[in-house]
């Protein structure tokens, strides 16, 4: 990621000299109205608590003179190249000169003169600290009814249902951290959605986080937010999927399809009446539709982890090692052993059918034999189909360069090694070798 830096002034931690203390990052697009209010607010808390450090903006592509204003105003300014919230604060963090970080919007909805409890959090052994808008208040008209009562409590409610997080609020913009510790943790996002993963993987990596009450305040822009509440909602989610351990796909599909099998092991003997209503052929059919929905949330669940891991969301590994869950070898002899099960259920239904003379069978007892060999089959059918699309996915090892030596060239006793790169080389004359 390419980073420029102006106005720097103060010691780097990196050089070998004594580092400041914090630093207040502010990702920048376009902020000139607010942007020299929330420095001289970042500035007069340094000053008022006594602490060194400095006020860090990570510019991402401005247009209206707010890098200039920064300057002016004192702060340090980076230039980040790669457009994108996530982007900004990633550049942000490793340019940073401090030992703590504590990072938020400049639109003037944050008080940077009110950092004592994010302080107070860091100085007190947390590797990360998160605000709680939801707990500090939230100012009439600072975040829209949608996101206040919608997206931002199920998404952070789906974080925590998944990951075991105790953090309430996932969106906050106001977060600070230690900084080797949020460089360690390697994110990769470059939107909205990098506020999720530092926590997703704050969590997996076993860091201390708290939470601190913190305000938020309307915005003092007159344009519209950056955030694109749909597009960034969805963003926000997939990540929230990809970083699903087994269980996050396991459960719901071992629930959803323990209902379709226990319904469709009920049903295929004949109808069900429970309370008065009377289960039969209906039902069976929409047993077996669930148990191939709970058929298509493990094979997502496979796929999510697939590309998770190309992606860099976590750790690379073959898949057909061994690892927690069912490996693709394992998968396709359970998804054989289905096709042969639904083979089996209609050779069964077969023999009944021939019982009778081959004479015409009631529709229970056709429904009752047809619909879980059906189901079995197109389980199985699509287990073996996705096992090979695992096996075409699979990234191959990558072959090393072939080195050779031929003594010959050059002269006597030339016997340096040669790439296969250059393998077909060039003949004394010019000409290719091989004309």
């Amino acid at each position: 990621m390419a980073v420029s830096t102006t106005g720097s002034g103060l010691p780097d931690a990196r050089s070998g000299a004594l580092p400041p203390s914090l630093t207040v990052l502010m990702p920048c697009l376009n902020e000139a109205e607010t942007l020299v209010t929330c420095i001289r607010k970042a500035t007069g808390f340094l000053d008022r608590t006594g602490l060194a450090g400095e006020v860090l903006i990570a510019d991402n592509g401005s247009t209206d003179g707010s890098p200039e204003l920064a300057l002016a105003a004192g702060a340090r300014v980076i230039q980040v190249s790669v457009r994108g919230y996530g982007a900004a604060l990633r550049a942000g963090i490793e340019a940073a000169r401090c030992d703590w970080v504590i990072m938020g919007d400049a639109d003037g909805s944050y008080d940077f003169s009110r950092l004592e409890s994010f302080v107070s959090a860091l100085r007190g052994g947390a590797d990360l600290v998160v605000g709680n808008r939801f707990a500090g208040g939230i100012d009439r008209g600072a975040m829209p009814l949608l996101h206040r009562y919608l997206g931002n409590p199920v998404l952070s409610w789906v974080g925590r249902a998944l990951y075991h997080s105790k953090v309430r609020d996932f969106h906050c913009g106001l977060r600070g951290g230690q900084r080797q510790a949020l460089v360690s943790l390697g994110l990769q996002s470059l939107g909205m959605e990098y506020a999720s993963e530092m926590i997703l993987r704050a969590e997996q990596a076993s860091l201390r986080v708290a939470q601190v009450p913190t305000s938020l305040a309307k915005d003092g822009r007159s344009r519209p937010p950056h955030l694109n509440p749909w597009r960034d909602g969805a963003r926000h989610l997939r990540l929230l999927l990809l970083f699903g351990d087994n269980a996050t796909y396991a459960l719901p599909a071992a629930l959803i399809g323990g209902i379709g099998v226990g319904l469709e092991a009920v049903l295929s003997r004949g109808p069900l009446v429970v309370g008065g209503v009377r289960l039969s052929v209906g039902t069976l059919i929409a047993a077996m539709g669930l148990c191939l929905v709970a058929c298509q949330v493990l094979l997502l669940g496979g796929f999510s982890r697939l590309y998770a891991s190309e992606q860099g969301y976590r750790p690379r590994a073959r898949i057909w090692r061994r690892s927690p869950g069912l490996s693709v070898t394992q998968g396709l002899l359970l998804a054989a052993a289905m096709v042969a099960l639904g083979l089996a259920a209609f050779a069964a239904l077969a023999v009944l059918w021939g019982e009778t003379g081959f004479s015409r069978l009631s529709a229970v007892q056709v429904m009752g034999g047809m619909v879980p060999a059906v189901t079995a089959m197109l389980v199985g059918m699509e287990g073996l189909m996705t096992g090979a699309l695992f096996v075409l996915l699979e990234p191959g090892d990558r072959s090393p360069p072939v080195t050779w030596s031929d003594p010959g060239v050059g002269g006597p006793g030339d016997a340096s090694p040669r790439s296969s790169a250059s393998a077909v080389g060039t003949r004394a004359d010019g000409g290719s070798p091989l004309s």
